[in-house]
């Protein structure tokens, strides 16, 4: 039951504060999960270090990863519960451009779809 003598803002800001919670805790076990799967895949000699080789290039967009993590791979597990912890702050500002609108705060709203904006185009661009 909400108590109606909480400042209305309170149960949002509960909400958020879940929601930030609820990101951190599923993107940790998700690298949590990708890491032993790793782990378990390559067994085997030790890596070597001479010479820097880069992701692989099925492990670079978005799309790749979701597959990659679909199927099993260990890498692809760990990119996608870091692309998780990156959506996770993305998805409390979009939640936010949600509440202030919800208040009518139309300088709020218009500031905070500029914030949102700003944090997909960087996102997008690289």
């Amino acid at each position: 039951m909400i108590d109606t003598t909480e400042p209305p803002n309170t149960h949002f800001a509960i909400l958020l504060s879940n929601l930030l919670r609820a990101g951190v805790i599923l993107a940790a076990l998700v690298v949590l999960a990708g890491g032993i799967l790793y782990l378990v895949q390559h067994r085997g000699p030790a890596p070597q270090y001479g010479a820097f080789h880069g992701e692989p290039s099925d492990i670079r967009y978005a799309r790749h990863i979701l597959q990659d993590a679909l199927s099993g791979h260990g890498l692809g597990l760990i990119q996608l519960g870091l692309l998780l912890l990156i959506a996770t702050p993305i998805a409390r500002v979009a939640f936010s451009v949600v509440e202030f609108a919800i208040e009518r705060d139309w300088l709020y709203v218009s500031t905070t779809l500029v914030v949102l904006a700003v944090l997909i185009y960087s996102l997008a661009s690289s």
